[in-house]
């Protein structure tokens, strides 16, 4: 059986959205169990890089990975 490459970067896609979705986990637990405003502020920049590594990062890759038209 040969390597296939599309499993890779399939796996590799999936890995970068739970990823995300893991830091966006983070940024509301900390958000909801801050009780001074500096932590809080910390947990909604975490939630919306995750969010934007969720949005970007995935789709980027793809583009990367896109076989060249003839």
């Amino acid at each position: 059986m040969t390597d296939d490459p599309a499993k890779g970067r399939w796996l590799m896609l999936v890995l970068v959205r739970l990823a995300g979705a893991a830091g966006a986990f983070f940024g509301l637990l900390l958000i909801g169990r801050a009780q001074a405003l500096e932590p809080k502020l910390l947990g909604m920049a975490i939630v919306l890089s995750a969010l934007v590594m969720i949005a970007t990062v995935p789709r980027a890759l793809a583009r990367r990975w896109r076989t060249p038209e003839p």
